[in-house]
């Protein structure tokens, strides 16, 4: 349920309301406001009534929330979230775009591919080091090493760092050189990982399962956001259907449910989506229409010999052309780019 306080409620009587909350063995979950706090409790099924807490000083009123996910609902969140990246916001105005190879193949590859979306018009660096692969033989990612490579790519051009955490027992490790965890697809409902995510505080873009629907992503995500990990990033790559003429098939029917379904931001990953370069630029500029939040997309400088997903890498000189496209269409739907101090686009 969702506790609506008075305007100006004080302390104490937001604190009593908690209390009482986790007397009830449910889990408090307050947003404080310049002007009013919401208290969402959550628990594990068991009815509470609700006049319980409407009795108590200070609360102007109680509402069930509906939907099974119910911290990632709008019901209990009606304002966009926006957060704070490294300069830059998400979920705001502001379109972010993430860029950078689909894995870290050597130093001299990372810092080249980092400059180059740096100058492009990225915000922010991603890059796999360890890969997800559909066949054990395929190469697995540099690990360890190359998040040094990335982090010394951070150092020289400020873009924050996106990489994929694939298993718990990296979590420790990883929080000690990433920006923002990626969450991918085959991962989605991982729950032991998402619930030790949720109990972090690194910001996690969070990629929906290629056979999910709309309904299963945001329940997988309330795992995380139910652990006190609030700033979380939807994303919408692609899912599973007949159709063979792409990798995947760009729901872009996502972006508008889920911007309506949940306060949490958007972000399209239209490499993924459709797995071939020559239509990534069209997908990311429908994606920004649609109302997406941001955009992330896999760049390489030799995209032929790349070892992983060449083919719908784009080449730095695609993607500088892409960011010049996105933002004309941005600015049509009354949004911006960041523009990186160092962008040519």
């Amino acid at each position: 349920m969702m506790i609506i306080m008075h305007p100006g409620a004080p302390r104490e009587q937001i604190d009593a309301v908690i209390a009482e909350i986790e007397k009830q063995k449910l889990t408090s979950h307050p947003i404080f406001g310049v002007e009013q706090t919401i208290i969402g409790a959550v628990g594990d099924g068991h009815y509470v009534a609700k006049e319980i807490f409407e009795a108590f000083p200070g609360v102007m009123e109680v509402q069930r929330i509906s939907k099974p996910y119910k911290l990632a609902s709008r019901q209990f969140h009606e304002q966009d979230s926006v957060f704070q990246l490294d300069g830059f916001s998400i979920g705001g105005i502001e379109i972010p775009i993430i860029a950078g190879p689909c894995s870290v193949e050597s130093r001299a590859q990372i810092l080249e591919i980092a400059q180059a979306v740096k100058e492009g018009g990225a915000n922010a660096l991603r890059g796999g080091v360890f890969k997800p692969r559909t066949s054990p033989y395929a190469f697995q990612g540099l690990g360890e090493e190359g998040l040094e490579y990335m982090v010394e790519a951070r150092e020289k051009t400020g873009l924050p760092l996106v990489v994929e955490v694939m298993a718990v027992s990296q979590i420790e490790m990883m929080t000690k050189y990433v920006d923002v965890f990626q969450l991918g697809a085959r991962n989605m409902q991982n729950f032991n990982l998402l619930r030790a995510i949720g109990e972090t505080r690194t910001p996690v873009l969070f990629k929906r399962g290629m056979s999910a629907t709309i309904e299963e992503m945001l329940m997988a995500s309330e795992y995380i956001i139910s652990g006190g990990n609030t700033r979380v990033m939807l994303c919408e790559r692609g899912i599973r259907t007949f159709e063979t003429a792409t990798r995947n098939t760009t729901d872009i029917n996502a972006v508008p449910v889920l911007k309506k379904l949940t306060h949490l931001p958007v972000i399209i990953d239209p490499s993924h989506s459709t797995g071939d370069s020559a239509f990534v630029s069209a997908v990311a500029k429908a994606g920004v229409a649609a109302g997406a939040d941001g955009i992330i997309v896999e760049v390489h400088q030799d995209p032929a010999h790349a070892i992983s997903d060449g083919k719908q890498s784009l080449t730095p000189e695609a993607f500088a052309k892409m960011v010049k496209q996105v933002k004309a269409v941005a600015e049509a739907v009354d949004r911006r780019l960041v523009v990186s101090q160092h962008a040519t686009a």
